[in-house]
């Protein structure tokens, strides 16, 4: 194990955890605050309903039935794993689930934060319990299990039930830095830096951050892509549209108490550094030589506030990486402005990978065109990268979506028509059932060659409007996942108004106003797009995507549009589908994923842990030495050397990409069926 994750110690561990923290005035229940809607709150609450009742897509009553919703969904916010209430904190609170319609209807929100403030001191009171299980070293080789999942487990009846749910997560929490090399004294260092900031995040609570709960609750309530933005998170917001956010070019988000990388921004700081990958955790924000700040257990927002800032300053992250066997490496990024031209599209020519092929010169090409997103202008780049590629003599282009969560409506139109000569594209339907259709209308197709499309479960919204629309015409094979299923069109409004006199400025609201419908008729919300070659994954479409989100719009269909498909690809698409089955017989990277599957689906309702030290090590020792057994495998497969422990395992296996191999296969696949009709 690396012992890099000590760097971060800057205070000898001869000092005691407690001293250390002496340095800070202890936080006491009598300073956690008494929280109070604001003035501006009333009026706030009071338009966002009359908003949502007369203007959202879906219709919906604001009755004492959606109350008992929002009611659930407050609590859920509040305490998603049920360990801070206790039953009688429930019951007590129980007289308000029919309250909600009424309190947000006339913006009296007060008994919303009485429920927000007796959370608080609940949470003060078990922070303040988990510290005192540091005072003692926690005996590890006893067998017993942590559940981490308790989404649906019954509230504790008694005070001593909860201590002991909070006994097993400081034990969990300790047994995975234990896990990470560190001793006694260090681990209780780390946790009780991390309990008492969270006392004190308790301590420095506003009335927005009650509000912004409340009205999220609400809009989540009505719809999963309906939202409250505080002015903090609204201007953010401005912001990232008007492309000038400085930081680290890296997408985050919030997964148990850890902030983790979702993507990292092409082009940004964060990627320059090539140390930055999806899936790593953020535990740590210094800025410049500065000590650390362990995050774990931040809100999303504090963790982005820390770690952006101005151009050419320096941040350094302490980033966890691997989940088997993890381990800390520290990253310094200069941050810089993030500009959307660092995800604009671009392409490369693949060559066939064939023993029979002896040079590159003599390789059949083709195009690869990925799209990370829809951007302004994003039609105009891809038609170029169609250009330089048709120069170059490809015989067909894949255009990768994977991991393409959207964006302008208009790019998806646009795009399409790169590919067609004209016609249909989408179908909008508003609220008030008006059918509007986009349409391209230049009579130009700038590639008219063999197409593929590879979309996976999170290419969604705009992605899937451009797959739906080459798949409807019969004009490109799409293959990989199927897509994420949103199929719904926001709108993002201020709250404010230029005659408000409010000391404290107001929020926006972002709400769903149309929904998007295939020119066949049939909605890519919910379902998404399922592709005519369907890659192997370890996630059901029915347990993912918008299927998944509680109150989604559900899939129907409208008439279809005024269109002529191009092929009938039905033939085409099942002689391909059997080539594509009887060569990932032999394909070992198949292979492994089989096993990886075949693990998730064994594992996935795993809701425990184990908190015995040599199980959980045994376990990782296992999981590392599979990952090395399969990586040499790999190694050897390419004629290279085989290595000796994971940390030298080479950064090129990262960059395999089997499903794009697989994709490139097909499309020649596709150029042969196309010749031989030419010929014909």
């Amino acid at each position: 194990m690396q012992n890099i994750c000590r760097i971060a110690l800057a205070v000898s561990l001869t000092f005691s955890s407690m001293s250390v923290l002496a340095e800070q005035p202890k936080i006491e229940f009598e300073d956690l605050p008494e929280l109070m809607q604001q003035m501006q709150h009333k009026t706030a609450s009071k338009r966002i309903s009359a908003t949502y009742t007369r203007q959202h897509y879906k219709k919906f009553a604001l009755d004492a039935d959606l109350s008992s919703d929002i009611f659930d969904l407050y609590l859920k916010q509040l305490d998603y794993s049920r360990q801070v209430f206790l039953s009688a904190d429930i019951k007590q609170i129980e007289k308000y689930r029919h309250s909600f319609d009424d309190m947000i209807d006339t913006g009296k929100l007060n008994p919303a934060f009485d429920i927000y403030n007796l959370n608080v001191q609940r949470r003060f009171q078990r922070y303040q319990f988990a510290l005192t299980l540091l005072e003692t070293e926690f005996d590890f080789s006893e067998k017993e299990q942590y559940v981490f999942d308790r989404e649906e487990a019954p509230y504790a009846e008694t005070v001593s039930e909860l201590d002991e749910i909070w006994r097993q997560k400081v034990k969990y929490d300790a047994l995975n830095l234990k896990l990470a090399g560190k001793e006694w004294l260090e681990v209780k260092k780390v946790l009780s830096k991390r309990y008492n900031y969270a006392i004190k995040r308790l301590s420095q609570g506003e009335s927005e951050d009650v509000f912004q709960v409340v009205m999220n609750a609400f809009s989540r309530t009505v719809e999963p892509h309906t939202s409250y933005l505080s002015p903090r998170n609204a201007e953010r917001f401005q912001m990232e549209m008007n492309l000038s956010l400085e930081g680290i070019g890296a997408v985050l988000r919030i997964e148990d108490d850890f902030t983790v990388i979702q993507s990292v921004v092409t082009g940004g700081p964060a990627d320059k550094t090539n140390k930055i990958k999806p899936k790593d955790k953020i535990v740590g924000v210094a800025q410049d030589d500065k000590n650390f700040v362990d995050v774990v257990g931040w809100r999303l927002d504090d963790v982005v506030d820390l770690i952006k800032g101005p151009k050419g300053t320096k941040v350094r992250l302490q980033v966890e990486k691997g989940e088997d066997d993890p381990t800390i490496e520290v990253v310094e990024i200069v941050r810089d402005t993030i500009k959307l031209e660092d995800r604009q599209a671009k392409s490369e020519v693949y060559l066939e990978k064939s023993e029979n092929t002896d040079t590159a010169a003599t390789a059949k090409k083709l195009g690869v065109i990925t799209i990370p997103s829809f951007y302004n202008k994003l039609s105009r780049d891809v038609a170029k990268e169609i250009a330089s590629l048709k120069e170059q003599n490809v015989q067909g282009i894949i255009v990768d979506l994977r991991g393409n969560g959207g964006g302008s409506l208009v790019e998806a139109t646009l795009l399409t028509g790169l590919f067609i000569d004209k016609g249909p594209v989408v179908q909008v339907r508003d609220g008030a059932n008006r059918v509007e259709v986009n349409k391209d209308t230049d009579g130009l197709s700038y590639y008219n060659g063999p197409l593929t499309v590879i979309v996976d479960r999170y290419s969604a919204s705009a992605s899937e409007i451009f797959a739906a629309a080459l798949q409807d015409y019969g004009r490109a094979i799409i293959v990989g996942e199927n897509t994420f299923g949103k199929g719904t069109v926001q709108q993002h409004r201020g709250l404010g108004r230029v005659y408000d006199l409010f000391e404290n400025p107001l929020g926006s609201i972002q709400f769903t106003i149309a929904k998007f419908y295939r020119i066949n008729g049939g909605s890519t919300q919910h379902k998404g797009v399922t592709p005519d070659i369907i890659f192997p994954s370890a996630i059901d479409p029915k347990d993912w995507g918008e299927s998944q989100e509680d109150n989604a719009l559900v899939w129907d269909k409208i008439n279809k549009a005024a269109y002529t498909p191009l092929n009938d690809f039905t033939q085409d698409i099942s002689y391909l589908d059997s080539l594509y089955q009887e060569r990932i017989k032999t394909n070992s990277e198949f292979g492994y994923l089989a096993e990886d599957i075949a693990y998730y689906q064994q594992h996935k309702d795993k809701k425990s842990a184990s908190l015995n030290y040599q199980e959980r090590k045994d376990e990782r020792e296992t999981n590392k030495a599979k990952r090395l057994d399969r990586a040499n495998l790999r190694l050897i497969a390419m004629g290279k050397e085989k290595v000796k422990t994971v940390d030298d395992i080479p950064e090129e296996l990262a960059e395999l990409d089997p499903f794009l191999d697989e994709t490139a296969k097909i499309t020649f696949d596709l150029v042969t069926i196309d010749k031989l009709a030419s010929i014909k």
